[in-house]
């Protein structure tokens, strides 16, 4: 029991990330690009010139805390409304106050946090009272506003990036709860710097995470004479497996795909590996991961090994026999493959060359010669005269034009010199001599 002495004083307190949300700016950790000496949003906190905005960031980094202190600062009117919990009668009632509060001459924070949840005629529904300035609207998302928040309303709020608190910054704010008598000043605790710091790394920038870990740490550590004594074992116990920032639906998953794509196109196998490892220990869909990999194989490897395509869709296969974990090494051989194979873009920038030119000549009828007879009427419409059969000549060519008339020379595809593609590079040029000389 004597374990547990410490936080008694504290059970009913709430969490120790709630009993140490700052207050002022002053408390308030991180975002000094926004937030420092003479930077934009300081200069409009403390000017009271605040207007509709939007914080995007991702978790813990201190947009509801930010929002609250706003609102203390300007001495306004603070509602705190979930989209995930409210619904278009919530909006409108809420609406309704802070109009009748614009008419007393009160000002209204309105915060919603997740904003990126309502859909657009819950959004829509805000833009009248923005507009008529009856609510400041401060909206709160993890995903890229662009996407999620209509233009309509994004057009009429200023959009500040939070970023994920840094490893001293965390560490800094962990060793304050130490020390504030609303965290666990007074009590002898012994917990060294290093300690703080794995806490601090583990909790990959989110805040209410580095105090939650903190306090759970502490809850768990034996009591010595009084004395809390943090030790090693402890904070391994408490953290378990790493909780990977991760969303397979938002932006962070486009984010982690395009590493990937990108660290394999630059043949460095070693960041690639790194990446696929960061999605599928955080849950991502092996199949999705095998699909984009089949993908990169023809984009960015093609024709220079043409075996990447066959390693990729067999990493395919067995991630959709095996599953995970037993996938992961199939993905990872397919990733290394295709990182360190010679890379040629000629086959995506052919169809892409191509595809601009099928759009634009839709009607270009196909060559008569080109085209199956298989009825008495088509042949006497020209259908597949003077088609020659390749196989039926001794080098399996013919100087038959297959392209239609207004495309005659255009080029679509251009083999590199990458690895095997330098040889189809090679079988081109002896065709194309060939038709000359013919």
């Amino acid at each position: 029991m004597d374990q547990y002495s410490l936080f008694d004083n504290r059970a009913v307190s709430g969490p120790l990330a709630s009993r140490l949300r700052p207050q002022t700016l002053e408390e308030y950790v991180g975002q000094e690009h926004l937030l420092g000496s003479g930077k934009v949003l300081r200069k409009l906190i403390e000017g009271d010139a605040v207007s509709s905005m939007i914080f995007w960031g991702p978790p813990g980094v201190g947009k509801t805390t930010l929002a609250r202190i706003i609102a203390g600062k300007t001495r306004a009117r603070f509602i705190d409304f979930s989209a995930v919990t409210s619904g278009m009668k919530e909006i409108k009632e809420v609406m309704a106050g802070a109009e009748k509060s614009r008419l007393l001459g009160d000002r209204t924070i309105l915060f919603v946090d997740e904003i990126h949840r309502f859909n657009k005629a819950q959004q829509d529904a805000f833009l009248p009272f923005v507009e008529k300035g009856s609510i400041v609207l401060i909206g709160a998302t993890t995903e890229n506003p662009s996407f999620e928040v209509n233009a309509a309303l994004l057009s009429r709020c200023k959009v500040f990036v939070l970023h994920a608190l840094g490893v001293n910054e965390m560490a800094a704010l962990l060793k304050r709860a130490l020390a504030d008598p609303r965290g666990f000043g007074g009590q002898d605790i012994s917990i060294a710097d290093g300690q703080i710091g794995v806490i601090a790394g583990f909790a990959n920038g989110d805040a209410r995470t580095a105090l939650s870990t903190l306090e759970m740490v502490l809850l768990n550590s034996p009591i010595e004479d009084e004395r809390t004594v943090v030790t090693t074992e402890v904070i391994e116990q408490c953290l378990g497996k790493r909780s990977l920032l991760y969303d397979k639906n938002g932006e962070e998953h486009y984010n982690l795909i395009s590493a990937l794509h990108k660290s394999m196109r630059n043949s460095d196998v070693q960041a690639a590996i790194y990446w696929l490892a960061r999605m599928l220990e955080a849950g991502e869909d092996p199949l999705y991961v095998a699909r984009r990999i089949v993908r990169f194989a023809s984009e960015d490897v093609g024709m220079a090994d043409s075996q990447g395509l066959a390693v990729s869709v067999a990493a395919y296969q067995a991630a959709h026999y095996l599953g995970m974990p037993e996938c992961n090494v199939h993905l990872a051989h397919a990733v290394t493959y295709l990182s360190l194979a010679p890379k040629s873009n000629a086959l995506d920038a052919a169809y892409a060359a191509a595809k601009q030119d099928a759009y634009a000549m839709l009607a270009e009828p196909v060559p008569l010669h080109l085209r199956n007879a298989p009825t008495r009427l088509m042949k006497e419409l020209d259908y597949g005269k003077g088609y020659r059969y390749a196989h039926d000549y001794d080098d399996k060519l013919t100087d038959m034009r297959c392209l239609p008339d207004s495309l005659t020379g255009r080029e679509y595809y251009i083999p590199t010199g990458q690895g095997r593609e330098a040889k189809v590079r090679e079988r081109m040029s002896a065709i194309e001599d060939w038709k000359k000389h013919r």
